[in-house]
Order: structure tokens, then C-alpha cells, then sequence
């Protein structure tokens, strides 16, 4: 009898059965917890999913124009559709709606959203109130919240608790997205915004550049543009320059080659530009000065790139060497009689007296120029600005007529060809707020990096750059600018991009 028992107690056959039957409920448990992590896992990236192309379809409407609230709901309640599984709800189709764009803050169908001009500084901070934007043309970002959506176990976890509300739980997500601009192909050139506000006005009469852009009548006010250089005053209507792309060459030259080109290479961002002031006035005078004709000093820039623009009419002869020749500054003579380039205003009432009002002689310039020829009526009506009168002199093949001084606007024969591709009369660059920049405490006149830009404009150069001195003058006209109150002629330079950021 002793020993059958100790026979049966050292028996290990079937101790195999015993160990699974001990563990199966522990073995199953955990199958169950792998399986419910998937299913919550799947439910998670299906409502990120959705959150991310809720958000990057609302971003991508954020340009800061009127409407874009309205805009990014309806793309968000439109162009989106994403479903999500295994919630307790089953196969759940996630939407949006459109409840009027007026508000900063708003909710729809499965999805809230919010509009924001900022985001915190840290990644890991959540998004508080005072990053709501106020209204469109601050907004950035877009917020995108998915309702929680309750989820079920398959692990009977309130067999331990007791608490059958240990048997589920919600799942969430959120997501972030921007909107950028920049800008291709664009001179290395930032403009300190002629039509700044600070608390409110201006030197340039109270008017925005949104509103200057969309009247003819400022527009045509031309506009003294005056270089920054090392100690200068970043002012309204001061220029300088920007750090051209990688690879172009530090030196004065170099920039100057990048203004001067029919080709730029340079790419910037409406998040932010780095200045590059104080460089030698020289060759930035010929830079500019190819664009009419006028040979550069050296051999600079003397390739079919640097070629001028079709009509270089400016209001100067050549006063000695060969007439057929591409002259040099110090060969033309402004004072010719019979001659006009685009005159200035005849007032200069705004921004300490570099901004005109827009009153120029216009009759006095077509009758020396094109003699009888017909103006367009409505020009009787409306004066155009000298930009207008510049392109339909183009567009009624004008420009080889000679003024009763014998100037014509075609340029010699013997400068390089004429560009005809791009118009090489405009040029564009950064429009920054360099009083506001300026108190914030970046210093324009030297070198500050990540400067927001306000707009990207084109200007049109309604004459010669006449000297090489530091504070040398460029007399300009406002074309266009992007974004809001732009007119859409600097669409082909944009690169806008939609990007997650949380």
C-alpha cells in the first residue's frame, strides 16, 4: 500500500493537463487583453486618421482672406470622409458640418474645431484660448478635436473590480495643422511696408496695404524706396536685402547677381526670411539699371539673363559714343529735350515725403512720347497708373515710337536681347513691418533671422536707379501683393503648403 502511494505520488504523467488547467484562465485573459489593444489601437488610428485629414483639409483654406473660416468648414464637411471600426458603436462614419464660419470655435457632427493665430511654444503644452485667432487674417492653424467614442472590452475586467464600467472606456484624437506660403524664384529684396499701422495709422494717409493694393488711385502713388544700410533707419518705404540661396556667394557682387538675373533661384517662406543689409551700394545700382537697357560698370552681368525689358523708355538720350551701343549711366542724358520718362507725382504729401499722391502728368507724357495718338477713353475717366500705361504701350506695339526728341523705348541693338518671359520692369520682394519687427528688437540693418513676412509684392520701376550712394533712391510703383487683397498676378510664384504640426 505504501508503496502504490509513494508510486502514485512520483507519477508525472498527465502533470502537463494540470499546469494548462491552472494557467488557461490566465492564458486566455491575456489573449483577450492583446486582442482588445488591437481593436483600441485600430479604433485610435482610425479617428487620428480622420482628425488629420479634417485638419489638413480646414489648413489648407487659411490664407487669411475673408471667408476662410466658412471655407475650411466646408472643406472639412466635404471633401473628408473616413470611417472608423470597432467602437461600441460598430462601423461609425465620421463628419463635419458647416455651421456659418463666424465663429473661432465651433462643433458639427462628429468632429470640434477651433482657429488658432499661434501655437504654444512647447510641443507638449495644450492649446489655450489666447492662441485663438480673432479673425481671419490672423488665423495660422486649425484645431481638430473627434468626439470620444466609447469603447467595449472583450476582457471581463469588472470580474475583478466589480465596476462593469471597467469594461469599456473612450478614445479620442486630435490633430493640428497649418497653413505656409512662400514664395519661388523671387529677388532676395525685403520692402519695409509702406502702409504699416501702428496703433492704428500710418504716414501713408490711414490707409492698409490690403487697401492700397486694390485702388487704383494708391497705386499709382509712387513710392521713394530708400536702401537700409549698417545704422540706418528700417523704416516705411526702406529697402534691403535678403540672404540669397545657398551656394550664390556672399559678396556684394554676388547679391547683386541675384537681383539682376531674369532667373532667380531663391525660395522663401511667409513664416520667416533672414536679412542680409549693409552690402555695397555699386552693384545693386546696376542691378537694377540692366532691366533699362543701361550697361553695367565692368563686364557684370552681360549675359542673355541680364537682358532689359522690352520697353525701356526712361526719359534720357544718349549724350556721347555709339548711339547703337548699350550705354553706361555716365553716357545718358536726362535732360534731353523731347524727352519724358514716367514722371513723378506732383506732390509728395505722405510718408515724410517719399510717397506721392498719385497726381502725375499724363497728358504730358503721351503727347511728347506718341504725339496724336489716341489714349483709351476710360483713361479720361480713371487715370491709370504709370504701370498700366507701361503694359499698353507694350500691348498696342508703341514702344518703337519715337518721342519728338527721338527717343524710342526698344533698347539698342547691341544691349543684350530683351527679356521677354518675365517683366523685367518689376521688381518683388518680402513686405515686412519693420516698426513693429524694430521694437520687438530685431535689428534690420544688420543681420536678423525668421522675420515674419507681412505680404510678398511686386513693384514696378518707373525709372533708373541715378546713384550709387548707400541711400540710393528707387522710385516705385505697387503692383500686387499675395494673400488677401492680392489680385492674383503673383499666383505663379506662390508655393503654398498644408503641414501637420501636431
Amino acid at each position: 500500500m505504501v508503496r502504490t502511494l509513494r508510486a502514485f505520488w512520483q507519477d508525472q504523467d498527465g502533470i502537463a493537463l494540470i499546469l494548462v488547467s491552472i494557467m488557461l484562465p490566465v492564458i486566455i485573459g491575456f489573449s483577450l487583453l492583446v486582442i482588445d489593444m488591437s481593436r483600441a489601437s485600430t479604433l485610435h488610428n482610425d479617428l487620428q486618421k480622420a482628425a488629420d485629414s479634417f485638419a489638413l483639409a480646414g489648413a489648407a483654406e487659411l490664407d487669411g482672406t475673408t471667408g476662410a473660416w466658412a471655407r475650411a468648414e466646408r472643406a472639412m464637411a466635404t471633401l473628408v470622409q473616413n470611417q472608423s471600426y470597432f467602437s461600441t458603436a460598430g462601423v461609425t462614419t465620421l463628419t463635419a458640418g458647416q455651421p456659418g464660419g463666424t465663429l473661432n470655435c465651433n462643433s458639427a457632427g462628429s468632429i470640434s474645431w477651433c482657429f488658432l493665430k499661434e501655437l504654444p511654444a512647447n510641443d507638449s503644452a495644450p492649446v489655450t484660448a489666447t492662441q485663438y485667432a480673432a479673425n481671419e487674417g490672423e488665423t495660422r492653424y486649425v484645431e481638430v478635436v473627434v468626439a470620444p467614442t466609447a469603447f467595449s472590452t472583450i476582457f471581463p475586467a469588472s470580474f475583478l473590480t466589480g465596476d462593469t464600467a471597467d469594461d469599456g472606456f473612450n478614445v479620442g484624437a486630435h490633430a493640428v495643422a497649418g497653413f505656409t506660403s512662400g514664395v519661388c524664384n523671387f529677388t532676395p529684396v525685403f520692402i519695409c511696408n509702406p502702409y504699416e499701422m501702428v496703433n492704428g495709422t500710418n504716414s501713408s494717409g490711414g490707409y492698409t496695404l490690403e487697401q492700397a493694393v486694390a485702388s487704383t488711385a494708391l497705386r499709382r502713388r509712387l513710392i521713394e524706396l530708400r536702401k537700409v544700410g549698417n545704422g540706418a533707419a528700417a523704416g516705411p518705404g526702406n529697402f534691403g536685402f535678403l540672404e540669397p540661396p545657398d551656394g550664390i556667394g556672399n559678396g556684394a557682387q554676388a547679391l547683386a547677381q541675384t537681383i539682376a538675373t531674369s532667373r532667380p533661384i531663391g525660395c522663401y517662406s511667409a513664416d520667416g526670411v533672414d536679412t542680409k543689409t549693409g552690402q555695397n551700394a555699386g552693384p545693386v545700382q546696376d542691378a537694377f539699371n540692366v532691366r533699362f537697357g543701361i550697361r553695367a560698370n565692368g563686364n557684370h552681368f552681360n549675359s542673355a539673363e541680364y537682358g532689359p525689358a522690352s520697353n525701356v523708355r526712361k526719359g534720357a538720350m544718349r549724350a556721347n559714343g555709339n548711339a547703337n551701343q548699350c550705354p553706361s549711366m555716365n553716357q545718358l542724358s536726362f535732360t534731353q529735350p523731347g524727352t519724358m520718362g514716367l514722371p513723378r507725382d506732383a506732390a509728395t504729401p505722405y510718408m515724410g515725403g517719399r510717397m506721392g499722391d498719385g497726381n502725375w502728368n499724363l497728358s504730358g507724357y503721351w503727347s511728347t512720347n506718341f504725339g496724336a495718338a489716341a489714349m483709351p477713353s476710360s483713361w479720361s475717366t480713371t487715370k491709370p497708373t504709370r504701370y498700366d500705361v507701361y503694359r499698353y504701350e507694350i500691348a498696342q506695339s508703341l514702344v518703337g515710337t519715337a518721342s519728338t526728341g527721338g527717343e524710342v523705348g526698344t533698347p539698342p541693338n547691341s544691349c543684350q536681347p530683351p527679356v521677354t518671359s518675365v517683366d523685367r520692369r518689376l521688381i518683388y520682394g518680402a513686405i515686412l513691418n519693420c516698426q513693429a519687427l524694430t521694437a520687438a528688437g530685431n535689428s534690420l540693418s544688420g543681420h536678423s533671422e525668421d522675420l515674419p513676412v507681412e505680404a510678398f509684392a511686386s513693384f514696378f520701376l518707373t525709372e533708373p536707379v541715378k546713384s550709387a550712394a548707400d541711400d540710393a533712391s528707387v522710385m516705385v510703383e505697387l503692383v500686387d501683393i499675395t494673400g488677401r487683397g492680392g489680385q492674383g498676378t503673383l499666383d505663379n510664384f506662390l508655393r503654398d503648403e498644408v503641414q501637420l504640426y501636431r
